[in-house]
Parts: C-alpha cells; sequence; structure tokens
C-alpha cells in the first residue's frame, strides 16, 4: 500500500501526517508493507524543510520530521500511490482537478476516510496561538483509524 498526504505548500500537516503515519507503521512493524510521502498542491516551498514550529510539535511528541523536503505534486503520484489523503476541501478540488478521471477513486479528504467527517484539518500556518497541537491531535487520530482501516 503506497499512501500520498497532501496539503498546500508541504510544510506543515502533511508533513506532520506522514511523520506520524510513518512513527505508526514503524511501531506496527509494518514498514515494508506501506509506503508513505507528502507532497503540495503548489510549489511554493519546494525544496524546503518543514516549518520549524511543525519540526518543533513533532519532535515535542518524540518523532523527527526535520529531514523530509517539500515537493509538489506531481502527475506521476496519481499512478503510483494508492490512496491519497488531502488535508481540507479546497486541496480536495485541486488535487481533482489535476488528476485523470480514472484516479479519482483514490483521492480523499483525510478526515472524511479515516473517520466519516466531512471536515477540514485546519492550515496552522498563520495561526498565532497553539494551532499545531490541535493539527497534531487531529493527524493522531485520523493517522490511527486509517492505519487500523488499511490492516484490516
Amino acid at each position: 500500500m503506497k499512501v500520498l498526504f497532501i496539503c498546500m505548500g508541504n510544510i506543515c500537516r502533511s508533513p506532520m501526517a506522514e511523520g506520524l503515519f510513518r512513527n505508526l507503521i514503524s511501531n506496527e512493524n509494518l514498514p515494508d508493507q506501506i509506503v508513505v510521502d507528502s507532497a503540495g498542491t503548489g510549489a511554493w516551498h519546494e525544496g524546503d524543510p518543514p516549518d520549524g514550529r511543525a519540526i518543533a510539535k513533532m519532535a515535542q511528541k518524540g518523532i523527527d520530521i526535520s529531514k523530509q523536503v517539500s515537493r509538489p505534486l506531481n502527475e506521476l503520484d496519481f499512478d503510483y500511490f494508492d490512496l491519497l489523503f488531502v488535508m481540507d476541501n479546497d486541496n480536495l478540488r485541486n488535487t481533482k482537478a489535476r488528476a485523470p478521471d480514472h484516479h479519482h477513486h483514490k483521492i480523499h479528504l483525510f478526515m472524511d476516510y479515516s473517520l466519516g467527517e466531512n471536515t477540514d484539518i485546519p492550515d496552522p500556518y498563520y495561526d498565532l496561538g497553539d494551532g499545531f497541537e490541535v493539527v497534531y491531535n487531529m493527524l493522531l487520530e485520523a493517522c490511527m483509524s486509517s492505519l487500523g482501516k488499511l490492516k484490516s
């Protein structure tokens, strides 16, 4: 199984989701069975590490995402990945608009796929509070649920 997490710039939510999911599959001894990556719908941050606040939040939780590098979603991703999880409805529309019709079934709003909730995971980039903690908690719940679905 190959899973791709997608958000706008690939520096906050999607690298956090990638790190969390990678950690969970490692804890379950499944790293050889599930491939995980992340990408952005835009290339604004291509080649950059995750946002420093995302790195710090994940480090607080014992997960190192500092070596990840932002990359844009590309056409080959639609063929390669089995599941493409987007963080919000804007990215869902943008991703589906770029995907060939025969790959639309692979693209899911992450909270809808994992928890049956048509809910966006908010972008914490401009949040001056602790939006990264809110996002972490949402991603943790969704990643655990999704992994359970993939294992069954």
